[in-house]
């Protein structure tokens, strides 16, 4: 068996070059001598260099990252068509360890015969547990509070009252698997939940005790709280905007766990600045980081995550397995699961490159 080097973006190390994530299951190559894992380091944090969040998000992989791996494991760095400068002559697989792949330029990948797989499913939990504790802390308006006892205002109390969740309506936009588990995770409080999901059946909605409406307008016009769950791309970016936020009730609240460039981020604060709506609970914005001094740092009826709340150990764990079961797979001469573009299965030079790592017959 041909030995397969796999390698990982830098952005999983420290500047001190030990792992910024404890546990991304690089025990699960114990048993697999022929895959030599290393970093590609020029992405790496170096010790001082204050500047390096803030180009974390727009780090690409680059042709020279490429060049001497026959498999990729991505974090944050984008893959353009310029990281196959130079072709792929090597490179067989990318693993996008999470379920989006939105910085991924998949046609370049197939037409350089890589294959791109993700884990679809391990952040399911993770993300719709996110937006849920989003919802509660917003219905009980924690920012308020937290700052009322912060700032020995506790005149205000009355004033900054919050609410309970039965008979309250959860508008969700998106039933796929992180929709549909927040679906499952707030039905058992007693709220009405309506769902818009162009693809979504309503006999599988109804399963989940979801009412489907016809529009997207509907969920922002009737719901108490709008919970996005779709995934970003060309028909998406930017879909959501003024004319969306100005159908929200006065009480009605706003939620992002999945892209931040799904929202026009200024009408949103024009939203919130104007109490026209209650609140917002963001795990995503649509520059990341957030600079320092965006308006949303200003506001207190927001509550403001960096990307990272439904990164948690346990699903770390289970997205790294993912990555590592699906390298393994490609270091055999199989295709890994959960390929994203399919097409590049049926490329004969995709074959010929993954055939390199088959076992002899």
């Amino acid at each position: 068996m041909n030995p397969f080097q796999l390698r990982y973006t830098g952005d999983y190390l420290a500047p001190d070059g030990s792992l910024a994530i404890p546990d991304i299951a690089l025990d699960l190559y114990a048993a697999h001598p022929a895959i030599h894992v290393d970093f590609l380091r020029s992405q790496s944090p170096q010790p001082g260099d204050s500047g390096y969040q803030s180009r974390l998000y727009s780090l690409e992989l680059t042709a020279d990252d490429i060049a001497e791996a026959d498999g990729v494991v991505i974090f944050r760095p984008w893959v353009k068509a310029a990281t196959f400068a130079r072709g792929a002559e090597r490179l067989t697989v990318i693993g996008r360890a999470g379920a989006g792949y939105d910085k991924i330029d998949l046609a370049a990948c197939t037409a350089n015969d890589v294959a791109v797989f993700n884990a679809p499913d391990t952040l399911t939990h993770a993300t719709a547990s996110s937006a849920f504790i989003l919802m509660l802390a917003l219905a009980k308006r924690l920012p308020e509070q937290q700052a009322m006892v912060r700032d020995g205002r506790w005149d205000l109390q009355a004033a900054t009252m919050g609410q309970d969740l039965p008979g309250k309506t959860l508008g969700i936009v998106g039933l796929g698997a992180s929709g549909r588990e927040l679906a499952r995770l707030a039905a058992p409080w007693g709220m009405r939940i309506i769902a818009f999901s162009p693809r979504a059946s309503a006999e599988d909605a109804a399963r989940l005790g979801v009412a489907l409406v016809p529009s997207i307008d509907d969920i922002f016009r009737q719901s108490d709280f709008v919970s996005l769950h779709n995934r970003l791309d060309a028909s998406t970016r930017g879909s959501i905007g003024a004319r969306h936020f100005a159908l929200m009730q006065p009480g009605a609240y706003f939620i992002n766990v999945a892209r931040g460039e799904i929202v026009d981020q200024a009408a949103l604060v024009a939203a919130l600045s104007e109490k026209r709506i209650a609140g917002a609970g963001l795990d995503v914005f649509e520059h990341e980081p957030l600079p320092k001094d965006d308006p949303l740092n200003a506001l207190g009826n927001v509550i403001l995550t960096p990307h990272w709340l439904p990164s948690t150990r346990d699903a770390a764990r289970l997205t790294m397995s993912e990555m590592a079961h699906g390298m393994i797979r490609a270091a055999r001469g199989l295709v890994p699961a959960h390929i994203v573009n399919p097409a590049v299965l049926e490329r004969p030079a995709f074959q010929a490159k993954l055939a390199r790592f088959a076992a002899p017959s």
